[in-house]
């Protein structure tokens, strides 16, 4: 079934490591004729340097301005890379990420995941990229032309080459396959409207306030089960399902877009999934990761209570692990607490930061891909850039971590882009550009 299928290309298509078709597959310059919005003046131009909560720290052995060159530098490393033209469509951009043939279609060239990286992407480096404005819009438009067959404020979950390889669509509705929308997709792609509101306004062709807005809507009427306030997997997930209603994925837990949402939305019950969302972070942590802070890829309502998932829920025997989807975490969770000082996190994401730097004597080179949730190593146990860059962000929250975010700034930095995925490398820029200063709330009245 869907359900099932979904989940195994999930995370296996958009973690994919082939490199080969990464770099045969390098972004056109802008369609010929094209009438670049580049004259258009970004309002919040990077390097924005925002003010975190009081306490937090950034690297300290270079300066403001090389931390901002480095962000620069990736991220003109990441365009070149994954930021690609419509073959057929001028006026489209799309985030190609690279497939392991067991994984996915040979065909299958962009996901909502990476989508929604790009436009967060886009609207934040604007000001340093000219053309940050016209690839968010060609982003935008290519999230329009590929709608969920659920609600078509949200995008379909994979993009896939048809014909003679030269015409993208989402696959069809009965294929079971990536016609549905997923959770953190929405939930980025909704964000970078808002973000694109603030930087150029919403008064040109595309109004992206009333564009995030929708998918805002979208996301609570698809996406959050209202009978607990939890963030379900995707559109595709009923609330009645006996295995996925009441279940939920941590590396959703994004609670500075939530806290955003309901400040856009005027909504109140955004208010509720960041509460229920929090009290699954503290249940979870306290009862089954006590020594580590550790959260899983996935998890479950059980029993009356919160608990990691069983091996195969939704992917793989290490559902109930913090694996591939949950390596996010460490980055999403305290995002809230640099901008709006919410310290509900505050004590798992210290202890999540205390034991890795611990576990790996601060050595990064020594973060492995994936842990139990009492910290034992699992079998893969080669580094992986996509875990070592959240755990920066989480360093940020103490200043006794001065020397440890020192350290891991200086190894994500080094690590070639050549050696990491499109997942990696996206994970990457995004964890820079927060550690950099450079994250900002798009609905903060003070910005």
């Amino acid at each position: 079934m869907f359900k099932r299928i979904l989940s195994t290309v999930t995370v296996l298509s958009c973690l994919a490591f082939t490199l080969q078709a990464e770099a045969a597959e390098a972004p056109q310059p802008l369609f010929s004729g094209e009438v670049s919005s580049s004259a258009v003046q970004a309002m919040h131009p990077f390097p924005e340097h925002e003010q975190y909560q009081a306490g937090t720290i950034k690297p300290n052995y270079v300066s403001q301005n090389q931390l901002d060159d480095e962000v620069r530098k990736k991220y003109n490393e990441w365009k070149t890379r994954y930021l690609k033209k419509h073959p057929k469509k001028s006026d489209q951009y799309y985030v190609f990420y690279n497939l392991e043939k067991e994984a996915a279609p040979d065909n299958a060239v962009s996901c909502s995941e990476g989508h929604g990286y790009g436009m967060l992407i886009s609207a934040l480096m604007a000001g340093y990229d000219p053309q940050a404005k016209d690839y968010f819009d060609g982003l935008y438009r290519f999230y329009k032309a590929h709608p969920s067959v659920n609600n078509p404020a949200l995008m379909a979950w994979q993009q896939i080459k048809t014909g003679a390889g030269d015409i993208i669509d989402t696959p069809p509705s009965n294929s079971d396959d990536g016609s549905r929308s997923a959770t953190d997709g929405d939930m980025d792609i909704a964000y970078a409207l808002l973000l694109a509101d603030k930087q150029w306004g919403s008064s040109g062709p595309i109004d992206y306030l009333s564009e995030g807005k929708a998918a805002i809507a979208a996301i609570m009427k698809e996406d959050v089960n209202q009978q607990k306030w939890s963030l379900k997997f995707g559109d595709w997930v009923e609330n009645n399902d006996p295995d996925y209603g009441l279940a939920t994925r941590p590396s959703d837990f994004m609670l500075s877009h939530l806290r955003a949402f309901g400040n856009a939305a005027g909504d109140p019950n955004w208010a509720k999934v960041a509460d229920n969302t929090y009290g699954i972070i503290q249940t979870i942590s306290t009862k089954y990761s006590p020594t580590t802070g550790l959260l899983p890829d996935f998890v479950v309502w059980s029993n009356g209570g919160y608990a990691p998932s069983p091996p195969n829920l939704l992917e793989t025997d290490r559902d109930g692990y913090f694996s591939w989807n949950a390596a996010r975490v460490p980055w999403r969770v305290p995002v809230d607490y640099l901008l709006s000082g919410d310290t509900r996190a505050l004590n798992q994401t210290k202890l999540t930061n205390a034991w890795i730097s611990k576990k790996t004597n601060g050595n990064p080179s020594k973060i492995v891909a994936g842990y139990k949730l009492n910290g034992d190593p699992l079998d893969d146990n080669d580094p992986a850039i996509a875990y070592s860059a959240p755990f920066a962000v989480s360093a940020m929250v103490d200043s006794s971590n001065q020397n440890w975010l020192n350290t891991l700034w200086k190894s994500i930095v080094n690590a070639p882009t050549s050696s990491n995925s499109y997942y990696g490398n996206s994970i990457r820029l995004l964890c820079m550009i927060t550690i950099s200063g450079n994250w900002w709330d798009p609905t903060d009245a003070s910005n």
